[in-house]
């Protein structure tokens, strides 16, 4: 079966740096669009970023933009999000997510719908 396992989150202080990772199996990664999305507490699931399934193109959340960058070695079937300069607010749980059928390209590829599989996600906390 797909499973989409997410490491690499932690405490952080604010402007610092942090690089998480997501190992995918079971499913054609390299055919696959691959998010990122977080939870804060209280707050819906959001989009951070997302990656086409050569790289040729990223997308990001006006919040991340800059700052943050998605990558992914389809060789290691591994996407991987690196926070720089983060701040306070991006102190959420972080969740990668799969899109295998490339649904998301047209019908949105901020969408958490248009994914298929979801990992169990990793906290992120960034002190102030």
């Amino acid at each position: 079966q797909v499973q989409l396992v997410e490491s690499g989150g932690g405490l952080v202080q604010a402007g610092g740096s942090l690089r998480l990772s997501c190992a995918a199996s079971g499913l054609t990664f390299d055919n696959s669009v691959m998010g990122w999305f977080r939870r804060s507490p209280g707050k819906e699931r959001e989009f951070v970023a997302a990656i086409t399934w050569s790289g040729g193109n990223t997308y990001y959340a006006d919040s991340v933009k800059g700052r943050f960058t998605i990558s992914r070695d389809n060789a290691k079937n591994t996407v991987y999000l690196q926070m720089n300069s983060v701040k306070p607010e991006d102190t959420a749980v972080y969740y990668c997510a799969a899109d295998p059928v490339r649904r998301s390209v047209l019908a949105g590829i901020r969408i958490p719908g248009n994914y298929d599989y979801w990992g169990q996600g990793t906290q992120v906390t960034v002190s102030s």
